[in-house]
């Protein structure tokens, strides 16, 4: 058996670790009209902010679909939080660190305004699926590290950040889910890497914009492409070559985590595959769309049409179904 390599090992053993944290109980608040409200504010937040999570959520029974729309939610105004427009990195972890005792409290304070309804909603999906609450504690650890950490020398130092912002989501929403076991954590992990990486290839124009780079120094300088050169690419969105070769390894080691993640989809509920493998699926396509265009990830972001998504979710299904 080939050995991990040392990032995943690391981010396997943070996930297992998190993993102690797990609480069984059951929700503490009944429902009612003010928790109804809650999660629906949740369902507008994901429809708003990400229609490929919002299709593969919707493909989940309802109160698993509430749930996981919670958890989005959550990690929607987490990250919202450490963005907040016109506002110092101080004041930002002053409201990280507010969002953080929010959001983690044992109880939700009541329902005043869209973030105490996201908080709400986002603590009753927590006790009721048993999430555990070091997870959540990892990802709002991961998200602050924009507020200090514009750049990422390697692979590695990108693959734990990944694992706080991507990975993590994962870990929780299989207890949404439901899964087989501690057996299921390293496919959840290298998934959740393969989706964030897939952001970070998207994104590269808006977060250069913002003052940030995620793509690893170490890899850039092997392909000979300078800060200067994401600039000049960013202002014209003329490429060069040393960025499409570049571009092309990044994604080709994107496609082999997707494939190395996606065996743990046949250890998750038979009610829940197909909204992971349709999230990852979708994702993944994205990459195509990214060659399509000619590796320009400055000017335009690259996605996936609504009818691309409705073509591909018969052949998703029927993947799913076979794991």
């Amino acid at each position: 058996m080939q050995a991990r390599p040392a990032w995943e090992t690391t981010l396997l053993d943070w996930a297992t670790t998190a993993l102690e944290t797990r609480e069984i109980c059951a929700p503490t608040r009944a429902v009612s009209r003010g928790l109804s409200e809650a999660y629906e504010s949740c369902s507008r937040i994901t429809l708003m902010h990400s229609r490929t999570f919002y299709l593969a959520s919707g493909l989940l029974p309802e109160p698993k679909r509430h749930a996981a729309r919670a958890l989005y939610a959550f990690c929607r105004v987490t990250d919202d939080t450490v963005d907040l427009p016109q506002t110092s990195a101080a004041d930002r972890q002053v409201a990280l660190l507010h969002w953080r005792d929010q959001a983690l409290a044992p109880h939700a304070p009541a329902a005043t305004d869209l973030t105490s309804q996201v908080a709400l909603a986002w603590s009753d999906a927590r006790q009721r699926y048993g999430i555990p609450v070091g997870y959540a504690q990892q990802l709002i650890d991961g998200v602050a590290r924009d507020l200090v950490q514009p750049r990422y020398d390697s692979f590695d130092d990108l693959a734990a950040y990944s694992y706080g912002v991507a990975s993590t989501v994962g870990l929780m929403a299989m207890h949404i889910i439901g899964f087989a076991g501690p057996t299921a954590l390293p496919y959840a992990v290298k998934l959740g890497v393969a989706l964030q990486m897939t952001n970070i290839l998207r994104d590269v124009g808006e977060d250069w914009r913002v003052g940030r780079l995620y793509l690893p120094a170490q890899d850039l300088h092997e392909y000979r492409i300078t800060e200067a050169d994401i600039a000049g690419m960013t202002a014209t969105g003329v490429v060069s070559d040393r960025w499409r070769s570049f571009m092309r390894f990044q994604i080709a080691r994107n496609r082999q985590l997707y494939a190395a993640g996606r065996p743990g989809i046949g250890l998750l509920n038979r009610d829940g595959r197909f909204a992971i493998a349709a999230a990852a699926d979708l994702y993944c396509a994205i990459l195509s769309d990214i060659e399509a265009h000619d590796y320009n990830v400055f000017t335009r972001r690259a996605h996936v049409s609504k009818a691309g998504k409705l073509a591909r979710m018969p052949g998703i299904w029927w993947r799913s179904m076979r794991a």
